[in-house]
């Protein structure tokens, strides 16, 4: 008999749970009109694709803790794809805030919204529509992963409820406040003494704690982890975490576009105050320091514009700085899943799935 990979086997577990829930939403609202169909298949959408990887280390960690193999309807499965609905509807959301074109290869969410409002001979402006439907759209998205995660917590002890209750309300929190850091700091006068700890601050508020130490916790915690190993859960993931975000600043300048579905150097264009850019400005000459507070932020930076700027974060060593500390966070985790407390089973899969998550190319 085959052996079942459990990657594939919770991600098609996860990805029936996301549909069954985008379903239920479209049977229940769409008596509100036809006018309402294309943002319910906006939802459908934005919710499709992706690795999963949130909703696979919260089953991992499931396991890990003790919970059965999941199967359809588990509650690990519903927590799952809660995260999967909050990550579509954040994405959506950061899209509409970085004026991105690009997600996954294909039309942000906001710029597709515009599109119909062209193609359906709509009043007004129609990037304005599609702005305004996008945030609409992300609202939406995180109101269904409240009600999926609202399942998930019905299926089990109300103590195990009431801690992974707390955890997804304080990941919301977070989160949203970590974007409005990202937003600030984009905006706000360079400050060459504080710049690079403030893009820690984001790293750690909108992406690593959410992407990685709180999908561990909350598997943990639904599978009735005690408190020394969900606080293992969080040793392990944040640091992982934090590694999996400094790559993402990585490829959101040195990314392939045919891989990562986003233009070359986009996160230039954004202006993104990453530790990277934080990193270049404090190693570099002051010519060339200059030249990337000057650039950065430019939407009309072209590839010879990004090259240069490739150029001047690699030659100032903050390129090679930021992927010391990629492998030393990573390895910091790494460490801390090998010690684990008591009522820990097997953490193979987690090691395989938190290695991946580093050494990603999109």
């Amino acid at each position: 008999m085959p052996t079942i990979d459990p990657d594939e086997r919770d991600r098609a577990l996860v990805e029936q749970c996301v549909g069954e829930s985008l379903d239920a939403a479209g049977a229940a609202y769409a008596s509100i009109g036809p006018e309402s169909l294309p943002l319910l298949a906006a939802a459908a959408q934005a919710a499709t694709g992706g690795k999963r990887l949130r909703a696979l280390l919260c089953c991992a960690a499931w396991e890990a803790a003790g919970g059965a193999v999941p199967s359809a309807g588990d509650p690990v499965v519903l927590a799952g794809a809660a995260l999967e609905l909050f990550q579509a509807a954040a994405l959506v959301h950061d899209d509409v805030m970085d004026a991105s074109d690009v997600r996954r290869g294909a039309p942000a969410a906001h710029r597709r919204l515009a599109a119909e409002h062209r193609a359906a001979g709509l009043l007004g402006d129609a990037d304005r529509f599609g702005e305004a439907g996008a945030i609409l759209l992300g609202d939406l998205l995180l109101m269904l992963s409240s009600s999926t995660f609202a399942r998930a917590v019905r299926l089990v002890p109300l103590e195990r409820a009431a801690r992974a209750d707390e955890v997804y309300a304080h990941m919301s929190g977070e989160v949203t406040l970590g974007q409005y850091l990202d937003v600030y700091a984009a905006l706000a006068p360079w400050d060459p003494a504080g710049d690079a700890d403030r893009a820690r601050r984001v790293i750690e508020a909108k992406a690593a704690r959410y992407s990685v130490e709180h999908p561990l916790v909350l598997g943990a915690a639904l599978a009735g982890a005690d408190d020394d190993v969900l606080a293992w859960c969080s040793r392990v993931g944040l640091p992982v975490g934090t590694a999996f975000q400094l790559r993402d600043d990585v490829l959101g300048v040195f990314g392939d576009p045919a891989v990562t579905g986003k233009p070359a150097g986009d996160d230039l264009r954004e202006g993104k105050r990453t530790v990277l850019l934080a990193l270049g400005l404090e190693l570099a000459d002051d010519a060339d320091a200059d030249d990337l507070r000057s650039a950065v932020g430019d939407q009309g930076l072209d590839a010879d514009g990004v090259a240069r700027l490739r150029g001047i974060l690699t030659s100032s060593g903050a390129l090679h700085a930021v992927e010391e500390m990629i492998e030393a966070r990573a390895q910091e985790g790494l460490a801390a899943l090998a010690d684990p407390p008591p009522g820990v089973g097997s953490t193979e899969r987690l090691e395989r799935l938190l290695r991946s998550a580093v050494a990603r190319v999109a």
